[in-house]
């Protein structure tokens, strides 16, 4: 099959964007990846693991579940209550640090992805734009 060789992009046409799905897995089972560091994230603005799980578009039995199997996996703690039930979740200190390394780790690969693409490909692109702020 004869494919023409790719043309690099008129420089008014838009640069398309490095999407990426980075996560940790073990035996097939997820330790962690962005939708828990977001969960994580999520319970630490809400103080509160339903509205985290609401915040995110997820039930509260499915947030649960998800950070019950990460804590597993991980052999640590990553929320604790906050006082009483009433007073909710906050982070633990292992649970901060899991979120921030991660956070840190997926930028640093999204960044390397961007500056490869640049090497590889013919055409500009660019990095997603992280809506969360990155003081957190």
């Amino acid at each position: 099959m004869n494919t023409p060789p790719l043309r690099p992009a008129p420089a008014a046409a838009p640069r398309p964007t490095v999407r990426l799905h980075l996560w940790l897995e073990e035996d097939g089972e997820m330790v962690f990846g962005m939708g828990r560091a977001m969960l994580l994230l999520a319970i630490d603005e809400h103080g509160s693991l339903k509205k985290a799980a609401e915040a995110l578009g997820m039930s509260y039995r499915a947030a649960w579940g998800k950070l019950k199997q990460t804590e597993t996996a991980l052999g640590l703690r990553l929320v604790e209550k906050a006082g009483s039930n009433r007073e909710g979740y906050r982070l633990t200190s292992a649970g901060r640090e899991a979120m921030d390394r991660f956070r840190a780790w997926f930028a640093t690969v999204e960044r390397c992805a961007v500056e490869s693409a640049a090497t590889v490909l013919p055409w500009p692109v660019r990095q997603f734009e992280d809506k969360v702020p990155d003081g957190k």
